[in-house]
């Protein structure tokens, strides 16, 4: 089994359950709800999309570069905001946003289940003194994705109960 088999497999359960939970929200839970970051769910989803679309490159460069690779951080210094504000995922059109982020997931998916082992201790430069490998990276990839879904379920909890 691959090392990033049982992860990738939970990650593809919660898009399945997730999908339709995501289609069938209120319109106005989509705009009017933010989490403590002032993030509304179209915009956790978008940072979800940047997310998955920046390590998949990462898992392809560290695979041929030399280690340790300089990849740009996206995270750092408040530049997620940017990307999510310069893609303005507010004004996406919801059922594609949603249709994007299930895609890039499955794509991330099929990528790190194609990584060769021998290259699990590659390593990408994440900041100053800082080293991430690529298995590191993997392994930590379906926290992220779970952390970012349970955002979204608060917004759904705080608004149910609100």
């Amino acid at each position: 089994m691959h090392v990033f088999t049982t992860n990738n497999q939970e990650i593809m359960t919660l898009i399945g359950i997730w999908v339709p939970k995501l289609i069938g929200l209120d319109k106005e839970m989509l705009t009017q709800i933010e989490n403590a970051q002032n993030r509304t769910i179209p915009q956790i989803l978008g940072h979800m999309v940047d997310s998955a679309s920046n390590n998949t490159h990462r898992m392809i460069h560290l695979q041929y570069q030399e280690s340790p690779f300089a990849f740009p951080n996206y995270a750092s210094h408040g530049n997620n905001d940017r990307w999510i504000a310069i893609q303005n995922y507010k004004q996406e059109e919801w059922i594609n946003l949603v249709q994007l982020w299930k895609y890039v997931h499955l794509h991330f998916i099929h990528v790190s289940n194609q990584v060769d082992n021998s290259k699990l201790d590659q390593q990408w430069i994440a900041g100053d003194d800082e080293l991430i490998s690529l298995k590191q990276m993997g392994l930590d990839f379906l926290r992220h994705f779970k952390l970012h879904l349970a955002e979204i379920e608060d917004q759904f909890t705080i608004r149910v109960e609100g």
